[in-house]
């Protein structure tokens, strides 16, 4: 996407071939367009659970989202376009936005698509009869082009629905999801 979709607040996405994970978030904050980084949303916990969690070996901040991919990690959004919330985004977005993620996930074949949030999983996957149930964190039993789906819930200091040690707990579950899936396919840790 370069340089030039970040002047309209979009922002590129992290991954290189050989990802294991894919984070899929729904679409940049005001902040993360502001600064061309991702989670860059000054109450985020997106960083500090991942080093939390050893999916990442050491401290991260947004400023070092292109390195993801040094721990097979690799980052994306359904939508390019940046907004105070998602209230704003229209189902045409999503629409187009899933079919972009399709591609991404059939070139790249994560061992895993680590959805961020309920409002994605809902959103892909469920009627809107029963989008109000709760739902569990983790392996989903669902995949998307192939690769399996693994919910997370959103890093977003606005989540209130999770405490950050529910958050962290799925974080180091999926840490160790990925791990099984590194041993299985062969890939270097």
């Amino acid at each position: 996407m370069g340089d030039s979709g970040r002047r309209y607040g979009q922002l590129r996405d992290c991954i290189q071939p050989g990802v294991l994970v894919l984070f899929v978030g729904i679409n940049p904050g005001l902040r993360s367009a502001q600064t061309g980084h991702h989670f860059a949303g000054h109450s985020n916990r997106f960083w500090r659970l991942l080093h939390e969690s050893k999916l990442v070996s050491e401290p991260l901040t947004y400023r070092e989202d292109q390195r993801l991919p040094e721990w097979q990690l690799g980052l994306t959004n359904i939508i390019g376009r940046c907004s105070a919330g998602i209230d704003v985004l229209d189902p045409v977005e999503y629409r187009q936005g899933v079919a972009s993620l399709k591609r991404k996930i059939r070139r790249y074949r994560p061992h895993l698509v680590a959805l961020l949030g309920v409002t994605i999983f809902r959103t892909l996957f469920l009627s809107k009869e029963r989008s109000k149930s709760p739902l569990d964190l983790g392996v989903t039993g669902m995949d998307l082009a192939g690769s399996p789906i693994f919910l997370l819930p959103n890093p977003s200091g606005r989540n209130a629905h999770y405490s950050y040690g529910q958050m962290l707990t799925a974080f180091q579950v999926l840490r160790n999801n990925m791990e099984r899936s590194r041993k299985t396919h062969g890939s270097p840790p």
